[in-house]
C-alpha cells in the first residue's frame, strides 16, 4: 500500500523561505554582472553597484535592489522559524531582515550619479541629494545589520557546538566590516571598490551557506513545535492505564 510521504505544510513553508537566501545572492551577482558588461561607461574597479540605479536602465538595478531585498526578508523568516525559540533566533533573523529592508531601501531611492557615471555625471563626489542621503542610510543600516547578524548567528552556532560554523560566521562579519568602513572613507580607488564588491559577494555566500546548513535540519515538525510550544495530546487516544 503506497504511504503519503509529502512533508508537513510547516516544514514545507520554512525550506521554501530559506531557499530564498540561496538564490537571492546569485541572481543579485548575475543581474549587476551583465549591467557591468552592457553599460556604457561603468567600470566595476571605480563604480559601485549602486551607480548602476541611473541613467536610462537605471530601473533595472532598482528592480534587482527591491527583489532581492525581499527575497533576504523572506530568507530571514525561514531562518526564525527554522532556529526556533531563543533570543539568537529572534536576533540573527532580525538582523537578516534588516539587511533585506536596507536593499529594498536602497532600491526605493537612487545614489546619486558620480565619477564619471552615467556618462556626463561630475567626474568625482556630486553634491548629496534627498534621495542620495537616504540611499546611504538605508544603504548603512543594512550593511550594518548584516555584520551583527554574522555575530549574533556565530555566538548561535557556538552555542550548538558548531564551532567552524561560528568561525566562519565570524571571519564574514569582518571581511564584510573591512569592505565597509573602505568604502565608507568616500574614496573610489579601485583597491577600496574592489575590495567593497568582494565584500558584498562573501556576505551573499555567507546567507547562502547558512540557508543550506538549516535547510537541511529542517525536522519534520509543525510549525508550533519549531517556536518551542508543544501541542496539546491527541484527546482520541485513549488514557494510559496507571
Amino acid at each position: 500500500m503506497a504511504t503519503d510521504t509529502c512533508p508537513p505544510l510547516a516544514q514545507r513553508v520554512t525550506k521554501s523561505l530559506l531557499g530564498y537566501g540561496v538564490i537571492a545572492g546569485p541572481i543579485y551577482v548575475v543581474v549587476v554582472a551583465v549591467q557591468a558588461l552592457g553599460r556604457a561607461g561603468f567600470n566595476p574597479a571605480r563604480h559601485d553597484a549602486s551607480l548602476l540605479a541611473n541613467g536610462a536602465l537605471g530601473w533595472i538595478q532598482v528592480v534587482n535592489f527591491i527583489v532581492v531585498g525581499l527575497m533576504t526578508i523572506a530568507a530571514a523568516v525561514g531562518v526564525r522559524r527554522a532556529l526556533g525559540a531563543g533570543r539568537t533566533a529572534l536576533w540573527g533573523s532580525a538582523l537578516i531582515a534588516g539587511y533585506g529592508v536596507g536593499l529594498v531601501g536602497a532600491g526605493a531611492f537612487r545614489a546619486d550619479p558620480s565619477f564619471g557615471f552615467p556618462p556626463g555625471s561630475p567626474s568625482g563626489r556630486s553634491a548629496v541629494s534627498w534621495h542620495g542621503l537616504l540611499h546611504i542610510v538605508f544603504a548603512s543600516v543594512g550593511f550594518a545589520c548584516v555584520i551583527a547578524a554574522c555575530v549574533v548567528m556565530a555566538a548561535r552556532f557556538y552555542r550548538d557546538g558548531d564551532r567552524g560554523w561560528a568561525g566562519y560566521s565570524l571571519l564574514t562579519g569582518a571581511a564584510f566590516a573591512t569592505g565597509f568602513a573602505a568604502v565608507a572613507s568616500g574614496s573610489n580607488s579601485p583597491a577600496v571598490v574592489i575590495a567593497f564588491t568582494a565584500a558584498v559577494l562573501i556576505a551573499w555566500a555567507w546567507l547562502a551557506a547558512i540557508s543550506v546548513k538549516l535547510y537541511s535540519t529542517v525536522k519534520s515538525v509543525g510549525a508550533v513545535e519549531h517556536l518551542g510550544r508543544v501541542p496539546a495530546p491527541d484527546s482520541t487516544q485513549p488514557p494510559s492505564p496507571n
